[in-house]
């Protein structure tokens, strides 16, 4: 699963990033900036949305609630949000029962600055945490879906958004990067800034739409490195991102 992501700047870079969302009432963030977030804390991440015709910055919880859940009591409602912070892009046509088939037309593209993954090294029991990120961008666009949760907030009485970050076979650097687990071989669907709009567009056929997450994005358009362990108590700072040794057998990463 693709579940550790990083924004650790500010409102004011994703309004630079996003011209469309320079008018103060087009962005409403509630969030904290992190170097790194999990995403089965169901934290507030900045996505954006297609509402009523303009792109509208939001910050909505990651992990998607749907009424599929209405049933479940709150032990079994907890699982299953666990198992929709991602979302297959795949099985968005293949499964046409699925909540990701009837969610299609709820498209939002999340913003993020980076992302981790583990590696499993030979011979080595723990497996070692890398970096992404864009190499000539301070941010990128993921694409996913959202939805308002069908439960309002027991204190506030909010109604939530909240999101799935779709995801795809990955490309030649993350299938070496991403080489173990039930998950392995899997990356964000990332797309090129310029089909944000694109994705966003309430319009968009299923023909396009299956066209867009087609798409691979290239290993030469971004680079990655190993860091410190990031699932465990630490200082949210530079440090999270910062490069550790690199072994012999990992140079061909950084080349």
């Amino acid at each position: 699963m693709c579940v550790d992501l990083s924004f650790f700047s500010t409102i004011e870079v994703m309004a630079d990033y996003l011209p469309q969302l320079r008018n103060p009432e087009q962005i409403s963030l509630l969030f904290h900036p992190t170097y790194h977030m999990q995403a089965h804390v169901h934290g507030r991440w900045p996505v954006v949305i297609d509402e009523e015709g303009a792109l509208k910055g939001k910050a909505f919880e990651w992990g998607l609630m749907d009424v599929s859940m209405t049933n479940l009591g709150p032990k079994e409602r907890a699982k299953r949000r666990l198992s929709m912070v991602n979302a297959r892009s795949e099985r968005v046509f293949s499964e046409k029962w699925s909540v990701w088939h009837r969610l299609r037309r709820q498209r939002c593209i999340i913003l993020a600055q980076g992302f981790f993954e583990h590696k499993e090294l030979e011979g080595q029991k723990n497996k070692q945490p890398y970096f992404i990120r864009m190499k000539e961008a301070s941010l990128f666009p993921i694409a996913g879906l959202y939805n308002y949760s069908p439960f309002a907030d027991v204190e506030t009485g909010e109604i939530k958004g909240t999101f799935t970050m779709l995801t795809r076979k990955s490309n030649e650097l993350l299938t070496d990067i991403h080489n173990s687990g039930e998950n392995k071989h899997r990356m964000p669907l990332i797309l090129p800034k310029d089909w944000i709009t694109d994705w966003l567009n309430p319009n968009l056929s299923d023909e396009t739409l299956q066209e867009i997450m087609n798409y691979e994005f290239p290993s030469e358009a971004l680079e990655a490195w190993p860091v410190k362990k990031i699932r465990v108590m630490k200082e949210d700072d530079e440090g999270v991102i910062a490069p550790v040794d690199i072994l012999p057998h990992q140079a061909d990463l950084f080349e």
